[in-house]
């Protein structure tokens, strides 16, 4: 009985896993496409046995995935609220400059381009 709930449990961490992971787009989402690289890698490492089949190393692994598992998930978190919370931090300065122009109501002035006669 211990088999069964072992291999559930495996396979509930392994799409737990997987459902951490950032978004693939969507033109690699649809079913038929190839999985990538790091899918294929934590699959393999799901799928293989395990060296030592004794109870505690078997909690030991389980254990180290839950924490995986935890960190994925606070680092997709993080992401999310540093987009909200400081939104132009992946901005060009320019764009920034312009962004806090109308937070406050101005616009910049268009920059004039010289451009010599030909």
């Amino acid at each position: 009985m211990a088999v069964p709930e072992a291999t559930a449990h495996a396979r509930s961490l392994y799409r737990r896993v997987l459902r951490e992971l950032p978004p693939r787009t969507q033109a690699l989402s649809s079913r038929s496409s190839p999985r990538s690289a790091l899918h294929n890698s934590i699959r393999t490492h799901f799928s293989t046995p395990l060296k030592d089949s004794s109870s505690e190393y078997t909690l030991a692994r389980r254990q180290e995935t839950e924490q995986f598992i935890q960190y994925l998930k606070a680092q997709r978190v993080y992401g999310t609220l540093l987009e909200r919370y400081n939104p132009g931090a992946w901005m060009d300065e320019e764009e920034r400059v312009r962004l806090t122009a109308r937070r406050v109501g101005m616009d910049l002035p268009v920059e004039y381009e010289w451009k010599p006669n030909q």
